[in-house]
């Protein structure tokens, strides 16, 4: 029954006008003929936008002016989708499509097309300047793509203004590093006679060109971080984070807050990396500035991922060497588990389970303004005070004593830098017993006493 009401609809809607056959899509919600996310922009642009379907009027253009007032805040964008889109332009310009880049407004602000064909391309405002939100245009590959939050494939007679079904466009979002969507990437052509088999093909490789654009801008906004892309083994989506030198997440992408359940005041509050996932965090001790790939598991046993760890940039060098910073920012993503993963370490044989280091590493973090006996961390390994203090050196690099005197330095140089708090507080605060002590242990570390080194630092 179902079916054969299906094909009535069909042969009805095929008989309409291609703004009668859109109404009656939306007024038959159940009688679907086009995937849900080109219904529901319709039902968008029909019922909330009030656009105009049988509407054949040019697609509205920006100013050269207008262009530059929007072409400013996506500057370092398009600094680091300049590599992105000529390799996507490369491999789709025979098949006759133009790149644009547009910013969440709808606005192409950046373009990669044949200029012999330009006169074409703006004709149907697929070129610098043209505007393409949903509220403008109707349902398209760049103003669904800003609705949808997700790549969008608009082919021929899915797009919502009658004018535009000549048309065939693909986009991609591109998420900041905070996992806000700042662009759009889209190819677009007008539509032709070859196989619509490929289409899907040309979204995953716009998809993935968008992808690599996102984790360009992630790893420079970070580059004084360690930066792991991590990929599940089961070939989900790959992720990134960013952590600091204690392996605590300073930074995700819209993929890892949405796995991780992360956001902003999270982040803010502070979120060991050992909550998403099981590491040897000897990795993080390992020299040298190539990238390390490694193997690490899901905390709470969800599964095995391909990661790779890449280690900070070095401040002083990347003011030396420009090209050393472009190289340290390039897209690793799709090498995820092409690399051969070394051996644990050597040091850690013998040493903790690296479940138990994070374990007793994020307490004595957690408890620096406290008295931590080596005994009651001895006691959470269900270890003697003995074979722990051995244990531990061997896992961390360090006695206990002495890791723990320098986390409360590093916290105190921390609160110096960062707080206006008398020396006095910062001291109890970092668990030492007064400003002397503190001093005392900040001088042998640094050569100079806290308030000299608060002095520098501002």
């Amino acid at each position: 029954m179902a079916t054969a009401l299906q094909r009535g609809f069909d042969a009805t809607a095929n008989r309409l006008s291609h703004a009668d056959r859109i109404e009656l899509n939306v007024s038959s919600a159940n009688l679907l003929s086009e995937p849900k996310q080109i219904f529901e922009s319709w039902r968008r642009c029909l019922l909330n936008y009030g656009v105009d379907a049988g509407d054949f009027s040019a697609p509205h253009v920006v100013t050269q002016n207008e262009l530059k007032v929007f072409r400013e805040p996506l500057e370092n964008i398009h600094v680091n989708a300049q590599e992105e889109i000529d390799r996507l332009y490369a491999v789709l310009r025979q098949h006759g499509y133009v790149v644009l880049l547009c910013n969440r407004q709808g606005v192409a602000i950046y373009h990669r097309g044949d200029e012999t064909k330009a006169s074409e391309f703006k004709h149907w405002g697929i070129w610098v300047g043209g505007v393409w939100s949903e509220e403008a245009e109707g349902t398209n590959g760049i103003g669904t793509c800003i609705a949808e939050h997700r790549p969008v494939l608009v082919h021929a007679s899915q797009h919502f203004r009658s004018r535009h079904t000549q048309l065939s466009c693909a986009g991609a979002p591109v998420f900041d590093p905070h996992g806000e969507l700042v662009a759009v990437l889209d190819v677009s052509r007008v539509a032709s006679g070859e196989d619509q088999g490929s289409l899907p093909l040309v979204l995953d490789t716009v998809t993935v060109a968008a992808r690599a654009i996102e984790e360009r801008l992630f790893r420079e906004y970070f580059r004084h971080a360690w930066t792991i892309a991590a990929l599940p083994c089961d070939n989900g989506p790959a992720l990134l984070l960013a952590a600091d030198e204690h392996q605590w997440i300073r930074g995700a992408d819209h993929i890892a807050r949405d796995l991780l359940d992360l956001d902003n005041e999270r982040l803010a509050n502070g979120v060991p990396l050992s909550a998403a996932f099981e590491f040897d965090r000897l990795i993080f001790r390992v020299a040298g500035d190539g990238d390390i790939p490694a193997r690490v598991m899901r905390a709470g046993g969800g599964g095995w991922w391909h990661a790779l760890l890449t280690p900070p940039l070095n401040k002083s060098r990347m003011a030396r060497s420009w090209a050393e910073a472009m190289v340290h920012s390039r897209p690793r993503i799709s090498t995820l588990g092409q690399h051969q993963v070394a051996e644990p370490l050597a040091l850690s044989r013998g040493g903790l389970p690296p479940v138990v280091t994070q374990r007793t590493c994020e307490y004595i973090e957690s408890h620096l303004d406290q008295k931590i006996e080596l005994e009651a961390l001895a006691a959470m390994a269900g270890l003697s005070t003995h074979h722990f203090a051995r244990a531990f050196h061997q896992s961390v690099g360090m006695p206990p004593h002495s890791y723990l005197l320098s986390r409360r330095l590093e916290r105190a140089e921390a609160m110096l830098r960062e707080t206006d708090l008398p020396l006095s507080e910062i001291a109890v605060a970092t668990g030492f017993s007064d400003q002397s002590h503190l001093a005392r242990h900040y001088r042998r570390r640094t050569g100079m006493s806290p308030r000299l080194a608060r002095w520098k630092a501002r």
